[in-house]
């Protein structure tokens, strides 16, 4: 029997975007590196997996095909708001990071587990919804759009996790960012996703309570672990 891929799990709490992203940077580089060596050599050992979990500081980023009109601060203005602004190497538009909200970045080499990108997307999309489950709050998704909604199938669903990726090699990075107990003020100041008629929204929001962010991101470890098959390393 094949054994099952194995995942380190990084717990990296509050931490600037930039020095996570560049974990990130790293832990993927070295996943492609290993891969192109296994080509010569496939007694070298399999790339590490990881899924980084953590908060950031107030921080706006953009992906790679996002438009900068979604983001509706000047540079006086994000330096007032004490808020960072990245243009970064994901797919997607803009979309907002700050205390409260958890972020989880899985790097898998997704050799390892099956490899298709799309199966990938939904899977982490239904971590979120299997978790807001367990705090019987009713979720899915909007065809045509990444993430996750809240009242997806009524006329103002209002989206309570967003995802954006990129991968090379069937080597993935970036992920999901979750709104627990975020401050969702900040969301006024860009089009989130390059979507403008549609509102955000919170677990605190939704259940009228500030929940334990530690108990979310246990729950997401579970469903992660359930959904995609691994031992934690």
């Amino acid at each position: 029997m094949k054994p099952l891929p194995e995942v380190i799990v990084q717990k990296l709490g509050l931490i600037d975007y930039k020095e996570a992203w560049d974990i990130q940077e790293q832990y993927f580089k070295s996943a492609i590196d290993r891969k192109i060596a296994r080509r010569n050599d496939d007694s070298l050992p399999l790339p590490h997996n990881y899924l980084l979990f953590c908060e950031h500081p107030n921080v706006f980023t953009i992906g790679k095909s996002g438009n900068e009109d979604h983001l509706l601060l000047s540079q006086k203005e994000l330096v007032s708001n004490d808020t960072s602004y990245y243009k970064i190497n994901r797919g997607g538009d803009i979309t907002y990071h700050g205390p409260g909200q958890l972020v989880v970045y899985p790097i898998l080499d997704l050799e390892q587990f099956f490899t298709d990108i799309h199966k990938y997307m939904r899977l982490l999309e239904q971590v979120v919804i299997n978790t807001l489950s367990h705090f019987k709050i009713d979720s899915g998704r909007i065809e045509g759009m990444t993430g996750v909604w809240v009242d997806y199938s009524k006329n103002k669903p209002r989206k309570i996790c967003a995802m954006g990726v990129k991968s090379s090699r069937w080597v993935t990075m970036h992920g999901i960012g979750f709104n627990i107990n975020t401050d969702l003020s900040f969301f006024s100041h860009i089009v989130p996703c390059g979507i403008n008629d549609k509102a955000v929204t919170s677990l605190q929001k939704e259940l009228g309570v500030e929940v334990d962010l530690s108990v979310i991101e246990k729950r997401v470890l579970q469903e992660f672990q359930t959904l995609f098959d691994f031992d934690i390393k």
